[in-house]
């Protein structure tokens, strides 16, 4: 038997397989790269359990990268940054025992959570889908108060909780690129405390205008 011919019929189906197997592969790599979504938002926060820094303020930022589970569900990962400020005017705080200290204060609250995401779509649209979420980690907090030309600051660690109610707008039906709208809530156990006025838990309310990827 012509041995070329012999390693010749062993080659091709081997051939075969294996341009199988390099379609298959990309075409799965092409699946889990589809599944995956980046979303970038503009973030409005109001905090709401303290009188700190309780201005709403548009100083914040919001990432989250979120995986198809399902067609409905989706899991992933997120965090976002803020910072609220807040001008009180000159005033005589008691500072101890017997001292006191007559100063205006400029206070800065910054936020900044990160962990787990979990999202389920109410109605799946090719244009709209809207949805609930809740985000839960860590969250790191500062707060600072300005006060003539010193300053001190407190900074601390808690737990973060956030339910969301928002929608995912698509302008060209199965297209990667979107639109995102989301109001939230969210509370942290942080504790901090700057000059006479701590921080016991924080509570804020906001929304986020993003895009998707």
């Amino acid at each position: 038997m012509d041995m070329r011919l012999t390693n010749n019929r062993l080659l091709a189906p081997l051939a075969v397989m294996a341009v199988a197997m390099a379609f298959a592969v990309d075409a799965d790599a092409q699946s889990q790269y589809d599944r995956m979504h980046l979303n970038i938002g503009w973030q409005m926060n109001s905090p709401f359990s303290g009188d700190f820094a309780d201005k709403l303020g548009g100083w914040g930022m919001a990432f989250e990268v979120d995986y198809d589970l399902a067609a409905r569900w989706s899991v992933g990962g997120f965090f976002n940054f803020h910072t609220n400020h807040k001008y009180v005017g000159r005033q005589t705080l008691p500072m101890g025992g017997t001292g006191a200290l007559t100063t205006d204060q400029q206070r800065s609250y910054y936020q900044l959570p990160f962990g787990a995401a979990a999202n389920y779509v109410l109605w799946d649209n090719a244009h709209f889908r809207p949805y609930v979420g809740v985000k839960a980690g860590a969250m790191y907090a500062k707060a600072t108060t300005y006060y003539g030309t010193s300053g001190v600051y407190d900074k601390s660690w808690g737990f973060y909780v956030s339910p969301e109610l928002g929608a995912a707008i698509y302008p060209a039906a199965g297209k990667r690129f979107g639109f995102r709208v989301a109001g939230y809530y969210s509370y942290a156990t942080n504790q901090t405390a700057t000059l006479t006025t701590p921080i016991d838990g924080q509570s804020n309310a906001g929304f986020r205008v993003g895009i998707i990827f």
